[in-house]
């Protein structure tokens, strides 16, 4: 293996990455390196985790000129998870360097952000909208970029981000250094590489005939029943070997009900989706790197990004809705040369769709075995003790510290504010109104007679202040009700029967 010294990096930042323990360089690092130092404009191409983050960051730390008012490089991400693990990369490979680095994404305050830009950076990675409403602010200025990064382009793309990304690219001077770096390559990305990069060069980090799936992680697919898969997954959480764990459902309210199922069953556990505070996804995601808690159970808002070298399993516990998204979440175990276990649990309604990824990935589960949590092909494949319980043991209960023992950060989230002062608003007891005296008129004139001394009379009595209202009081006390038969008052049609 190449390292990062032999490859041209600076001793400042081949010292900071080896006092991490990063010596030797993976191989999209190893190609895409001396061409970025060459200034050259990159398009690369590599299974995910794999160290993209720092194919690009080397050499943008080392280009780039410190100490400066505006920014010199700036790295966009589809995810806020991303743009936090990519600020994390950074800082720790330019920690010699000095280099100040600002993440940009929503869900935070404006101020601190502000606040540092006015103070200076050297390098900005964010979020495309969040990029976006900076500049039109007039605080972010790209005026002096010589360096830009699109991370997980791809991903952008399946976000919808591809217009603000071309509204961002023509903020930047034209002189400059771009770098695309993405798991696959669909035809708007090749259409935006030509539009955008001068006479890229393209890195692949693996043949053309290697399967897109990540090899190092060992692959199982079961076909489950709906009601069986919370007792299979809690037995597979007792599989031996099991570190942390992340488990993939489609929508945020599977997520909480799986979270809220495994913590029944004695497990520590925390769901990350879209419908959380930002402070809330946070603190999860950090209790999570920092095994706090055992399992994730996330939307594919997590699925890139976060980039955690102990994830040991990862679960589909709904099958992916296409054979990219199942490549990514995959990915998040195996990560750095490590081997990790994937299970997917494939429902029946979901065959048809888990056969059209299978072919895709051509991966050898085109029948998954039907499997049910006492399946005894089930515990030997995954390695689970046998007699094992859909219940966590009282004993091996509670031996991390858990979500609490993370604090919650207190970080000015925009969008939550603003809903809780609406719903504080709404919630406000307002005061009552008085009722105003009203006089009846007519022909722009008071009406005299009874209805005026009736509203007077009313008004005096304390029975009500509005002069109409005790008119109608009045009328409705006068009026006499008659009982009629065949048309005539009932007691003349009594006397005529009595006279016939």
């Amino acid at each position: 293996m190449t390292t990062f010294r032999e490859l041209g990096v600076v001793p400042e930042i081949a010292d900071a990455l080896q006092a991490e323990g990063i010596v030797e360089a993976f191989p999209i690092q190893e190609l895409a390196l001396p061409i970025a130092l060459g200034g050259h404009d990159i398009i690369g191409q590599a299974r995910t985790g794999t160290g993209k983050t720092l194919a690009f960051g080397a050499a943008l730390l080392q280009r780039i000129e410190h100490g400066g008012k505006k920014p010199q490089a700036l790295v966009v991400a589809p995810t806020r998870e991303l743009a936090l693990q990519v600020t994390d990369d950074l800082l720790v490979a330019g920690g010699k360097l000095g280099t100040r680095v600002l993440s940009v994404y929503g869900g935070r305050a404006y101020e601190p952000q502000i606040d540092a830009l006015r103070e200076g950076v050297d390098v900005v990675v964010g979020t495309p909208g969040r990029l976006l409403d900076l500049v039109k602010q007039k605080h972010l200025d790209l005026s002096q970029v010589g360096v830009l990064v699109l991370d997980e382009a791809d991903r952008m793309l399946d976000l919808g981000f591809l217009p603000d990304i071309e509204r961002i690219i023509d903020r930047i001077p034209a002189q400059r250094q771009t770098m695309m770096f993405s798991a696959t390559m669909p035809g708007e990305i090749v259409a935006l590489s030509r539009r955008y990069l001068t006479r890229p060069t393209n890195v692949r980090a693996e043949s053309h005939a290697e399967s897109d799936a990540t090899p190092q992680v060992v692959q199982h697919v079961f076909q489950a029943h709906q009601m069986d898969k919370p007792e299979m997954l809690a037995r597979l959480l007792q599989a031996e070997g099991r570190g942390l764990t992340m488990i993939f459902c489609q929508t945020k309210r599977a997520c909480d009900r799986v979270a809220a199922d495994l913590a029944q069953r004695g497990f520590d556990a925390a769901a990350v989706h879209g419908d959380l505070g930002q402070s809330q996804r946070e603190r999860a995601l950090r209790a999570f790197r920092n095994g706090k808690i055992g399992v994730l159970v996330a939307t594919d808002v997590a699925a890139r990004g976060l980039d955690v070298d102990d994830v040991t399993h990862v679960v589909n516990y709904e099958c992916p809705d296409s054979a990219d998204t199942y490549v990514h979440r995959i990915g998040r175990t195996g990560r750095a040369g490590k081997e990790g276990v994937a299970v997917t649990l494939i429902d029946w309604a979901d065959l048809t769709r888990w056969k059209l990824i299978n072919s895709t990935l051509d991966l050898p589960f085109a029948a998954p075995e039907e499997t049910y949590s006492t399946s005894p092909h089930f515990f030997e494949a995954l390695g689970i003790p046998e007699g094992t319980k859909g219940t966590l043991p009282k004993e091996h209960r509670h031996e991390r510290a858990g979500l609490d023992a993370e604090e919650l950060e207190d970080i000015g989230e925009t969008g939550k504010v603003r809903s809780t002062a609406r719903r504080e608003e709404r919630e406000r007891p307002r005061p009552r109104r008085r009722k105003r005296a009203r006089t009846r008129t007519r022909g722009g004139k008071p009406i005299e007679g009874k209805a005026t001394e009736s509203g007077a009379a009313a008004s005096a009595d304390g029975a009500s202040d509005n002069v109409v209202d005790a008119v109608a009081t009045e009328r409705k006390r006068s009026r006499t009700r008659r009982r009629t038969r065949a048309g005539q008052p009932a007691a003349d049609t009594t006397e005529a029967t009595q006279t016939a």
